[in-house]
């Protein structure tokens, strides 16, 4: 089981297009839904390519929007979720512009989800040939879709993704539960929408995390 992961550790790390030294920078995007396992891959990914070059982690959950403007839509509005979750003007101007420049400084964060709070900094000087790997949900949305050399995709079921953020989170299981028709909701409107298995460079099997494989 755990050299199996590693060898796909490794074939996924082979397929990412690396930065030269002295730029551009190459920013990858690693999506998927909710509890697909993103974050922990863009983790490891990113550990297993800090020996080969420089390696800069952010995630897209730093750029949620305020509280008043996700939920305006309603608590349980699934197009809210898809609409209103996230700030991307201000994921382009802090990271996006930043690294295509490759000069300037750019925020990790815009936002402090458990506490609403808008963030200023602390800012970090871009260095040139940075390989910038982002981790979230939607990224193969029309307003990112330019913000991407390389993408990833984790195709994960609903029923598995729903299990995973239950131990996550302590959400139901079940998919279809009320208290999951939020997230599930929107994000079957970005599937429907947006097709990131389609739209990816790579896609990767990862309904089952101990044996996950690059489908193409």
């Amino acid at each position: 089981m755990k050299d199996h992961r590693s060898t796909f550790l490794r074939e996924l790390a082979d397929a990412v297009p690396l930065p030269s030294p002295t730029g551009p920078s190459i920013l990858v995007g690693i999506d998927g839904v909710d509890g697909a396992g993103k974050t922990v891959l863009a983790d490891q990914l990113a550990g297993a390519l800090r020996d080969r070059t420089r390696v800069e982690r952010i995630s897209i959950d730093g750029f949620h929007r305020v509280r008043a403007e996700r939920y305006r839509r309603g608590r349980h509005s699934a197009e809210g979720f898809w609409r209103d979750s996230y700030d991307y003007a201000a994921f382009h101007r802090e990271v996006v512009r930043p690294f295509l420049a490759d000069e300037g400084t750019f925020l990790r964060a815009t936002h402090d989800v458990d506490t609403d709070d808008l963030l200023d900094g602390p800012r970090e000087a871009v260095v040139a040939g940075s390989l910038v790997i982002v981790d979230g949900i939607f990224l193969h949305r029309p307003e990112l879709r330019d913000a991407w050399d390389f993408t990833i995709f984790l195709d994960v079921p609903f029923r598995e993704s729903a299990r995973r953020m239950a131990t996550r989170d302590g959400l139901p299981a079940d998919p279809a539960a009320p208290e999951n028709a939020r997230y599930v909701g929107g994000q079957r409107i970005y599937l429907e929408q947006c097709d990131p298995r389609g739209a990816a460079d790579l896609v990767v099997d990862y309904g089952d995390l101990s044996r996950p494989s690059i489908r193409r």
